[in-house]
């Protein structure tokens, strides 16, 4: 079992996703996810544990990348122990880089 890193690199807007603004249902306006910040990091060193401060939702969403990294295993790609994932919201996603560490 190996640590992993795991880096914000983009935080997307509505705007950057359908190229306007969007409201909620109750009228008021999305903006990008408030809980992560570009080049932020956090390191996992136990898979059953998620970091503080990181978001449920997308801890879901990477989970099963980072577990493929954690038990030491790699994905098809030009980094190995590396891969880049995001979380489902399709309205403010965000994407991380995941480092086998």
């Amino acid at each position: 079992m190996s640590k992993v890193k795991i880096t914000v690199i983009k935080k997307f807007s509505p705007i950057d996703v359908f190229g306007h603004e969007i409201y909620s249902t109750r009228g008021t306006k999305v903006t990008t996810c408030g809980a992560f910040e570009e080049g932020q990091e956090f390191i996992v060193d136990h898979i059953d544990k998620m970091p503080e401060g990181f978001c449920g939702w997308a801890w879901r969403d990477i989970y099963k990348d980072l577990s493929v990294l954690y038990f030491n295993g790699n994905f098809y790609g030009p980094e190995e122990g590396v891969q880049y994932t995001s979380c489902s919201d399709g309205s403010k996603p965000v994407c991380f880089k995941l480092e086998r560490i």
